[in-house]
């Protein structure tokens, strides 16, 4: 497992190509898997901005064991998942630092 996991990362961090990662994850994933994959990463944002276990639930309609479970990954010492949230994060602000129109895309 950790060999394929390995060589699929490995291929993602040298492909430059938004769209070709997409169309990867959705031919690679069910998509109800991706929807799974989203949904997960939309409660670690949740989880990363404060919001409570039982109203992401009911927002995202996932099981309380999912989101304890991001929860615990996430203050793990040296939790990937912290550190991906921080790098969407500083993706953010720098989004935002370089907006110099009222309205941002």
């Amino acid at each position: 497992m950790d060999e394929n996991l390995d060589e699929i990362s490995t291929l993602l961090v040298e492909t430059h190509d938004k769209s070709l990662i997409t169309d990867f994850f959705k031919g690679l994933f069910t998509p109800a898997e991706c929807a799974d994959i989203a949904a997960r990463w939309a409660l670690l944002k949740a989880l990363n901005k404060g919001m409570p276990q039982r109203a992401i639930a009911k927002e995202l309609g996932l099981s309380l064991c999912k989101i304890t479970r991001g929860s615990k990954e996430l203050r793990k010492p040296d939790s990937a998942l912290a550190k991906m949230l921080e790098k969407l994060a500083r993706r953010t602000d720098s989004k935002l630092l370089n907006c110099t129109t009222a309205v941002c895309e």
